[in-house]
Parts: structure tokens; C-alpha cells; sequence
């Protein structure tokens, strides 16, 4: 076991340095200086050897290879460095806008894992077939919608048309309930259709036979002995989307104005804050890697088939 973990730590740690490294090129080949871009404003009176003294106090005037060796040594000590836009610390940025999108992301999981067990385990438990086929679509009718479109589509329904939802200071929890499920709909399709698939799959495995001979009514065989079964694919799942799941957190705070990463990495963009875009993208690939890492370390916990092979002894 200690040779599995050590080797899935290793593959996670291996994902963030590529990470770190794709995102370093990419951002640096983007055109245009963000020291430039706010020290060459003619409001500011700065000569052009003023100018030149603060490249060379950001470290911009480096060559590319020093530049992320340092980037890449003050990421290690959990530094990442200085904005240039709002002239503070990246660090105290992440502090006051990762909260936010944490809580939205964490309920916006929360419901689209709701709402994917509802459909999968609905549409098997009941009889009408009109219904049945009904919540069978959803999940591919919910992939196919825009997070953006569907944001705008809340807002011009529950707040303009019905009223229910203010536009305009709505409340701390009030204003969270369209961009959570702005967040969840897209989310739950995938997650949905594996589970139809899982509990598909176990319903034919002789152990539910066996359950169903011995006189188990249909929803305690779907629930006691299809279940838990069913549910591993789906955990695997949900760790591979909580990369989607940070994307659409930013697409939906962007919609709705919400403070939070979405907003800081749409401000990032517009000035080419490369300190603060590249700490955004490292932390996102962290979190994701952190997800996948917990669910593959998990997973052979949950199934113990999967013990034999990872080397893990009876």
C-alpha cells in the first residue's frame, strides 16, 4: 500500500510541476507588458528610466530561465508573488477571493450530486414510462446547456419575469441559489449518466438475482444491494470533473458579479497581471489534483478488489 500511495503522490506532484511549467510559457508568451501597461500611463509622469527601474524591481528585466526558476523557488516557500495591478501581495488577493468560490463550488457539488442521484434512482423506480423516459433525457439536455447561457436564462426568469430573486443586493444566501444551480446542472449530466449506467450494470449481477428471489422489494434491492455498487464509477467521475467544476465557478461569478476567483482572474486578464493569473492557475491545478489524488487513495478502500492490485495483502 505504502508503494501505491508513494506512486499516485508522486504522479499528483509530477501534474502540478507540468501545470506550473505550461502555465509559465503560455502566460509569458502572451502579448503586450502588464508593467507597461500601468506604469507608461502619461497621468503618471514616469520617465522612461523610472519605467526601466520598476522592470527591473519586478524581475521582469530577467532572462525567460531566471525568471521561472525564481517563480518556480518562491511557489515552493509559498510566495507567489506581487501584483502589479493592485500593488499588494498575490497571497492576500487569493485570501479574500478564494473563500467565496469555495463555498460556491462546494454547494454547487453538492447539488448537482443531488440532483444526479435523484434522476438515476428515479427514473428506475418508477413505473410510468412516459416519466421514466422524461428524466432518462435530462442528463444530455443538462450537458448541452452553456454555463453562461444558463446564468443569464435564471437571472431573466427568477429576477426580471417572476420577481423572486432580487437583482440587486439579494442576500448573502439568497443571491447564492441561481449561481449554485447555474454551477450544478451542468455538472450532474455526466455524473447522472454513469450512475444510470453503474446501476444498469450491478442490476445484472447475480447477487441482485439473488436478493430479488428471496422476496427484497424493488427499492430495497436498489438501495440496499444496487447502490453502493453503482456509486463507485460515480466517485471516479467526480473527482475527473472538479476541474470542470472550478471553470464554471468562475464562468457563473463572472455572470452574476460575484467577488470571488472569477472576478479576480477576469481582472487578471484585462491587465495582464501574469503574478496573479499564474498563482490562479497553479492553486486550480492543485485543487484538482488534490481531488483526484483523495479518490484514487480512497477508491481501493471502498472496492476491495482493487487491493490484489495495488499490492495490498488480506
Amino acid at each position: 500500500m505504502s508503494r501505491y500511495f508513494s506512486g499516485r503522490i508522486g504522479q499528483a506532484l509530477l501534474v502540478l510541476w507540468a501545470a506550473f511549467t505550461l502555465s509559465f510559457v503560455l502566460l509569458q508568451a502572451l502579448p503586450g507588458d502588464a508593467i507597461l501597461i500601468k506604469f507608461q500611463d502619461p497621468s503618471m509622469g514616469l520617465s522612461p528610466a523610472q519605467i526601466e527601474e520598476m522592470r527591473a524591481a519586478y524581475g521582469a528585466d530577467l532572462p525567460l530561465w531566471q525568471q521561472y526558476l525564481h517563480t518556480l523557488g518562491s511557489f515552493l516557500h509559498g510566495d507567489f508573488g506581487f501584483s502589479i495591478q493592485a500593488g499588494v501581495p498575490v497571497t492576500e488577493l487569493l485570501v479574500s477571493n478564494f473563500p467565496p468560490t469555495l463555498r460556491l463550488a462546494v454547494l454547487g457539488f453538492l447539488l448537482a450530486v443531488a440532483l444526479a442521484v435523484f434522476i438515476a434512482f428515479a427514473s428506475n423506480l418508477l413505473a410510468l414510462h412516459w416519466l421514466k423516459s422524461a428524466l432518462l433525457g435530462l442528463p444530455a439536455l443538462f450537458i448541452s446547456v452553456p454555463t453562461f447561457w444558463l446564468g443569464i436564462a435564471l437571472i431573466q426568469v427568477f429576477s426580471f419575469r417572476l420577481g423572486w430573486i432580487p437583482v440587486i443586493n439579494p442576500g448573502e444566501w439568497l443571491g447564492l441559489i441561481l449561481p449554485v444551480v447555474t454551477l450544478a446542472v451542468p455538472i450532474s449530466a455526466p455524473l447522472a449518466q454513469i450512475l444510470i449506467r453503474s446501476i444498469d450494470k450491478v442490476q445484472t449481477q447475480p447477487f441482485v438475482s439473488v436478493a430479488r428471489a428471496k422476496g427484497a422489494s424493488r427499492s430495497r434491492v436498489l438501495w440496499r444491494h444496487v447502490a453502493r455498487n453503482a456509486m463507485l464509477p460515480a466517485l471516479t467521475i467526480a473527482g475527473l470533473l472538479f476541474g470542470e467544476l472550478i471553470a464554471g465557478a468562475l464562468v457563473t461569478e463572472t455572470v452574476f458579479g460575484l467577488n470571488g476567483i472569477g472576478q479576480l482572474t477576469q481582472q487578471a486578464v484585462n491587465n495582464q497581471d501574469l503574478a496573479v493569473l499564474q498563482a490562479i492557475v497553479v492553486i486550480s491545478a492543485t485543487a484538482y489534483v488534490v481531488i483526484n489524488l483523495l479518490v484514487d487513495l480512497v477508491y481501493p478502500l471502498l472496492d476491495p478488489r482493487l487491493k490484489p492490485s495495488v499490492g495490498v495483502t488480506s
